[in-house]
């Protein structure tokens, strides 16, 4: 079979609420707009785990954190679990990521050919929570809320200067695909960091939100004493008391991050202009390692199942999809068997350890009936929680916390918590049950305290003394690039033209 090019456009912290069917009518996104309107569009996709190393780990493989072991977001991902650039190399595919994954540990890879930028996020053991600390902070890494009152605008940032980067790259790696120098099949991932926090934007994307209908939250903060315990765990982690949260912080940081889905919608239509012009065609899947709170109950970020943090956008453009909105509830942790469904690529030899399932029978028409699983094991939690999205309900379990039980369709917002009501007693036990037979959460537990002692011995001996990062070093051959003594021009500039002879 001819098996297609693969360009997946991954960004970190998207809201999937503000993708009911596409990009909401009221963002300024052009780009992803088109790019919906020719793609299975999955309104209720869900994270793996609402934090970004898990998260991402979850969709390369499709398997859940308490499988990968990649807990939070300085647990190690292992380099003998496939990812689907694995899956895909085998197959004879090219395959090269430029941007963010959050890969911990020595192994950068992770069956990557090529990558063309350095990560973003630190590799090592540095980030490690510790559940025998109940109530730590670590404040040099954890969040706080000056990622809410320092909102604004700027016209460079870290994260702006990553993303300039990760676009460039991408674009010239598509030229370089087009020249036709190797004949396989290729898969690029292109991952950006916005718009994660800092809430701070480019002026010309902030203008376009002048006068927003949109930049105060549907549900306002709530006391303190009105959350869920991991709802108070998540506001205590983000050192919320040092905090004087005012209505124009919430204003200016909500225009922020919508500017930044406008700016990157730039960086998109970049790209997706490139493979046009190039003459090149390839399946497109856009997708977020996770959500945002943007402010809704009072919270910001994610490390909750709650709507804005677990719910991501997911659409895919491919020739044998149809273009249209999918309702069924379905998981990141299905991308890596959809994209070797469409490649025509087996996982038979893994599928017994592989949580998802490949979307293209549901895109098709086929009843999916499996629920969707979420797990969070991650600072803001002293027990891992898991979570059940099955048709209209959610149900969330800990063993540290009362369980949670929303309609989803009577309350979209998650505001009236049903596990104590009597009239829906035989639902919260139906999925209690169901949670119980996939989890077993004392030994969960266990094995993320393990993971967690272990990592701490580990950073705090090889900081001590000598120290080699980990992080990934993009390699650049100065010498083999543009014109050398040892290249015959003639044919240097041959090569690098595309289309050649018009």
């Amino acid at each position: 079979m001819t098996r297609p090019n693969i360009l997946i456009l991954m960004v970190d912290q998207l809201n999937g609420t503000l993708f009911p069917d596409g990009p909401a009518d009221w963002l300024h996104a052009p780009n992803l707009r088109a790019l919906a309107a020719r793609s299975t569009r999955f309104a209720n996709a869900y994270t793996a785990s609402p934090l970004c190393a898990p998260g991402r780990a979850s969709f390369m493989t499709g398997q859940l954190p308490s499988r990968t072991r990649v807990y939070d977001n300085a647990a190690e991902f292992a380099s003998d679990i496939p990812t689907y650039a694995h899956h895909l190399r085998r197959a004879g595919y090219q395959t090269a990521l430029s941007g963010k994954m959050h890969f911990v540990g020595p192994d950068q890879m992770h069956g990557f050919e090529e990558r063309l930028t350095t990560d973003i996020y630190p590799a090592d053991f540095g980030w490690t929570p510790d559940y025998r600390k109940p109530g730590e902070r670590i404040d040099w890494w954890y969040h706080n809320m000056g990622s809410v009152t320092g909102a604004g605008v700027a016209e460079i940032s870290n994260q702006m200067e990553y993303d300039d980067e990760v676009a460039y790259h991408a674009t010239r790696k598509l030229y370089d695909l087009a020249r036709g120098h190797d004949d396989r099949p290729w898969c690029l991932t292109v991952s950006f960091t916005h718009p994660h926090d800092p809430y701070v934007a480019r002026r010309k994307y902030w203008d376009l939100y002048e006068g927003c209908d949109h930049l105060l939250p549907q549900v306002p903060a709530m006391d303190y004493s009105d959350h869920d315990p991991h709802s108070q765990r998540i506001f205590d982690a983000n050192d919320w008391r040092n905090f004087d949260i005012t209505e124009e912080d919430i204003r200016r940081s909500r225009r922020a991050y919508f500017a930044n889905i406008s700016y990157l919608d730039d960086k998109i239509g970049e790209i997706l202009d490139t493979l046009e012009r190039t003459r090149q065609e390839a399946v497109i899947l856009f997708v977020s390692d996770h959500g945002d709170m943007l402010g809704e109950r009072g919270l910001w970020f994610k490390m909750t199942f709650f709507e804005g943090s677990a719910r991501v956008p997911l659409m895919i453009a491919a020739p044998d999809l149809p273009a249209g909105r999918i309702d069924t509830p379905v998981s990141t942790i299905d991308v890596t068997p959809t994209l070797c469904d469409l490649a025509g690529v087996s996982m038979d030899a893994v599928m017994p350890w592989t949580d998802g399932e490949s979307l293209v029978p549901t895109a098709t028409g086929t009843e999916r009936t499996a629920p969707v699983a979420m797990e969070y094991a991650a600072e803001a939690s002293y027990a891992p929680l898991v979570s059940l999205r099955y048709g209209k309900w959610k149900y969330t379990s800990c063993a540290l916390d009362p369980d949670q039980l929303f309609d989803l369709a009577a309350d979209p917002h998650e505001l009236t918590n049903l596990a104590g009501d009597p009239a829906h007693a035989g639902t919260l036990n139906s999925l209690r049950a169901k949670s119980e037979a996939r989890w077993d959460l004392d030994q969960f537990d266990a094995q993320v305290r393990e993971s967690q002692a272990r990592r701490w011995i580990v950073y705090e001996a090889l900081r001590n003394g000598a120290y080699f990062p980990w992080d990934y070093q993009p390699l650049q051959k100065a010498s083999e690039r543009y014109m050398r003594n040892h290249m015959d021009l003639n044919v240097v500039e041959e090569n690098a033209r595309f289309p050649r002879g018009e």
